[in-house]
């Protein structure tokens, strides 16, 4: 009884070890698991805001290059019509000056009077064609200077506009596939998570259940253990006495034989 019982109480002590160290290590795996979710979840909020932030950038960086189309389309617009104005009135300058310088060379032939005076330049009524004609041209110059100015500097924002799209849906991109995966991994670490939980529940089942057993053997075994000293000290006296008591009937018997022999 005693062997059974030492046995029993050392392997539920053993048992109760074991499943106390299994339960650790779960508890430490949950919140290990606990603590990635979260890293995890941060994670996808953040890139999932990054996506928002970046395709706001890209509606306004559309609603910024339309505005800036309109105003190229508004300018060039405007430089062609001055520009279209501006050789029609040429070309009336033009017309006129000819007719002018014609009649002044006429004159010129046949002049009406006597030369001007020592110290005065002859009157010439073409004198000022050139002048006005020239800043004319000049304006036509510098309108078409502008215009191929804007179309270039048109194509370099619509240039510059395209690669910041497609980095943009790039980086889109990107941010989520890593939301795919991340989700993914949590997805993953949460089934293990609640595949923990089940098993630190079932521990603590079996914890309960060897806390029982353990007071059950306490109950069974306790007297036998507390008493087994003493019981077995007075079995070895009982056990004494028969070896004194079956002593001393030998030698009395022995006694006898010797007496009945003289």
């Amino acid at each position: 009884q005693k062997d059974f019982c030492i046995e029993e109480l050392n392997t539920n002590e053993r048992e109760t070890d074991l499943k106390n160290r299994d339960k650790e290590e779960t508890q430490a795996k949950i919140d290990t698991l606990n603590n990635e979710i979260e890293t995890l979840t941060n994670e996808i909020d953040t890139l999932k805001a990054e996506i928002q932030s970046l395709q706001t950038n890209l509606k306004r960086a559309g609603e910024d290059r339309e505005q800036e189309n309109k105003d190229f389309q508004e300018t060039v617009a405007d430089q062609r019509a001055t520009v279209k104005l501006l050789e029609k009135t040429l070309d009336v300058l033009k017309g006129f000056y000819n007719k002018k310088h014609k009649g002044a060379s006429l004159a010129q032939e046949d002049p009406a009077g006597p030369p001007p005076p020592p110290g005065f330049k002859s009157y010439n009524k073409n004198s000022g064609s050139g002048g006005v004609m020239g800043m004319i041209q000049q304006i036509i110059s510098d309108a078409k200077t502008e215009e191929a100015e804007a179309i270039q500097a048109e194509k370099d924002a619509q240039s510059a506009y395209e690669s910041f799209v497609k980095d943009t849906n790039d980086s889109i991109t990107a941010k989520q596939d890593s939301i795919t995966d991340k989700a993914d991994t949590k997805a993953k670490k949460e089934g293990e998570r609640t595949d923990a939980k089940k098993d630190l529940e079932n521990m603590m089942i079996e914890l309960e259940e060897l806390a029982n057993e353990n007071a059950d053997l306490h109950k069974a075994c306790d007297f036998t253990l507390k008493n087994f000293d003493v019981r077995q000290s007075a079995r070895d006296e009982e056990v004494e006495g028969l070896r004194e008591a079956k002593a001393a009937l030998s030698g009395a018997q022995l006694t006898l034989l010797q007496r009945s022999g003289a």
